[in-house]
């Protein structure tokens, strides 16, 4: 199930992105803790109530350097296209603005829900003087503090009460759900069109063409395939390709429902940033991956070509190493027919379950062959260890002290549990608990 999105709106230094950092939890405009991934982050994950919402601070967003209320607009007109829920963040101190007033009437008229935040109530004082925004027609204003952490938990009960009725449609459990993310103009479309043998998607070389995601069932060999075609994400950082922060988050939505992501790279380009990136939503959500070079045919060859292209792909992505890579044209057709048993191989592998005897044996002898290094006179110990879920698969060892978990040792031990096992074309994620009496 996809998740409802939120997006702060407001004028610039009203405090959207200390707000958002609140929501969220913590600093999010910081580089990943995995190799091959920097971004900044407009928008992140969070949770209140039991209920997980996505949040995009739309102050990110650089829209121009043209007149700042032009841009509040444009801001303002995206959040209304994508979100589900919009927060509207006005300063108690201003007053009432033009630009507010502006962004207010657009918010007005969209009939998108709207929780009109007053940033900046420190003090009982200030609580005083929220009651002019009452005329900007958004029903009760919530005074909050960023700085302060004041009435967010008031704030956020409005705004997860708001959500909409969750009525995406459902697909059987044996349907393997495929979504397709990258670049606008790799050939997703292309690819669609030429795995189903019609032109069931639009294709044109103008790159964005399409619009939302689409979904296409279908069937080959008695098994049931969805496939959800998303719009090309874009490089940030010109004026026209401002959108692309939104349509990011469309194609999370695709992602978030997926169980295979094909994240379709155009060989004539070569790998950019942006492919990185990309692929990067795939890995933090989980999903099984295949990492597909499309074009293939356009590309001139020689006898090293396709290893030196593997080896690369593979240094840029080193955080995917899990990821088969299959090299395509959706043109040719060429290698084309190795893609859908390379997509029910990882969704099998995504979905795997591991016996919990043969998995402490695989910790056992993992230990016994490297021993966990000594940290400040104490030794980690892994007491046992089970799988608690699968799609991605995770697995929970019980230690003596979960501070004592090395990076490099956990990184090893995942190895050695892939070695074993394979999990190929999947992640798969460790979590460790302290060994307790009851356990």
């Amino acid at each position: 199930m996809a998740k409802p999105i939120v997006a702060i709106v407001g004028r610039p230094n009203v405090g959207k992105s200390t707000i958002f950092n609140r929501i969220v939890g913590e600093r999010v405009a910081i580089v990943e803790d995995k190799p091959g991934i920097t971004r900044d982050r407009i928008f992140a994950n969070a949770e209140w109530l039991d209920k997980q919402f996505s949040v995009i601070d739309t102050g990110g967003i650089e829209i121009s350097e043209d007149e700042i209320t032009q841009s509040i607009k444009a801001q303002a007109e995206l959040a209304i296209e994508e979100a589900d829920v919009i927060i509207f963040m006005v300063d108690v101190k201003s007053g009432i603005t033009p630009s507010d007033s502006e962004v207010a009437n657009l918010l007005f008229r969209s009939k998108k829900p709207v929780v009109l935040a007053v940033n900046k109530v420190d003090n009982l004082e200030r609580e005083n003087e929220i009651y002019e925004f009452y005329s900007l027609g958004f029903g009760d204003p919530f005074p909050i503090s960023g700085s302060h952490g004041l009435g967010i938990g008031d704030l956020l009960d409005k705004v997860v009460d708001s959500f909409p009725d969750q009525d995406e449609k459902e697909y059987e459990e044996d349907v393997i759900k495929v979504s397709l993310i990258g670049r606008p103009n790799v050939g997703k479309s292309s690819m669609v069109n030429a795995i189903l043998g019609e032109k069931r998607v639009i294709v044109s070389n103008q790159a964005g063409t399409t619009r939302d995601a689409i979904d296409t069932p279908f069937e080959k060999d008695g098994q049931k395939y969805v496939f959800i075609d998303t719009a090309g994400m874009r490089k940030r950082g010109k004026v026209y390709e401002t959108t692309e922060k939104y349509s990011v988050m469309r194609a999370m939505r695709a992602i978030e429902r997926s169980d295979v992501v094909l994240i379709v790279i155009n060989a004539e380009e070569g790998i950019i940033e942006q492919d990185k990136h990309i692929a990067g939503y795939a890995d933090e959500a989980g999903k099984a991956a295949i990492l597909l070079v499309n074009k293939w045919d356009a590309v001139e060859k020689s006898d090293k070509t396709l290893q030196e292209f593997t080896t690369k792909i593979r240094e840029q992505f080193q955080f995917m190493s899990y990821a088969p890579i299959l090299f395509v044209s959706a043109k040719t057709q060429q290698r084309l027919h190795k893609l859908m048993p390379m997509v029910d191989f990882v969704a099998d592998q995504h979905a795997l379950r591991i016996p919990t005897h043969a998995l402490n044996d695989v910790i056992s002898d993992a230990v016994a062959m490297n021993q966990p290094p000594i940290d400040k006179g104490k030794r980690l110990r892994i007491n046992y260890a089970t799988q608690v879920s699968i799609k991605p698969p995770k697995f929970v060892l019980f230690v003596n002290d979960p501070a004592l978990m090395h990076f490099s040792y956990k990184r090893y031990i995942e190895n050695r549990i892939r070695a074993s096992f394979n999990f190929e074309g999947t992640p798969i994620q460790i979590f460790l608990r302290r060994k307790s009496q009851d356990d």
